[in-house]
């Protein structure tokens, strides 16, 4: 198995600070408002991100544990194969979001739409751009049923 060393390029600041009671997707998210401090050598990377209205952010769940292949999700009383589901107990711990981008201060990010736990070590931006990240999809699997239920979703805590 190979390993790979990655590091954190900045703290995602949010009012989450229990994983139980936060939204468990953006969509649950929406007017939460939250704040990115970026490390200052990553700053020159910066330029240019204040032309997108909303960004796609790669973080560390730092706060989950490692978790069972097959795991019951939030939405579901059903198990579910860890690779179907979006929740923190991963192999790797990685997480993702889309947000919006409201301003940009020297190394400060002020974003919204915030669906992450506070002090949330991030590891990566990128921009979203919707002709590059939206598909029409033919299938959403087990959630396509119940995927407008996620607005009204919090975590409970099964997973922290």
């Amino acid at each position: 198995m190979q390993e790979f060393k990655v590091k954190s390029i900045g703290t995602i600041y949010s009012p989450h600070t229990s994983p139980k009671g936060t939204p468990i997707q953006p969509i649950g998210a929406k007017g939460i408002k939250g704040t990115i401090e970026l490390f200052p050598e990553y700053v020159p990377g910066l330029k240019d991100l204040d032309g997108f209205s909303h960004i796609i952010l790669l973080y560390y769940f730092h706060l989950a544990e490692d978790g069972p292949m097959i795991v019951t999700p939030y939405m579901e009383n059903k198990p579910r194969g860890v690779f179907s589901v979006r929740m923190p107990g991963r192999p790797n711990h990685i997480g993702i979001s889309v947000v919006r981008l409201n301003t940009i201060r020297d190394n400060i990010l002020e974003i919204e739409n915030v669906d992450i736990l506070n002090g949330t070590p991030l590891l990566d931006i990128k921009p979203y751009v919707t002709t590059f990240d939206i598909f029409q999809t033919e299938r959403e699997g087990w959630l396509s049923p119940i995927s407008d239920e996620a607005e009204n979703k919090k975590c409970d805590g099964r997973f922290s």
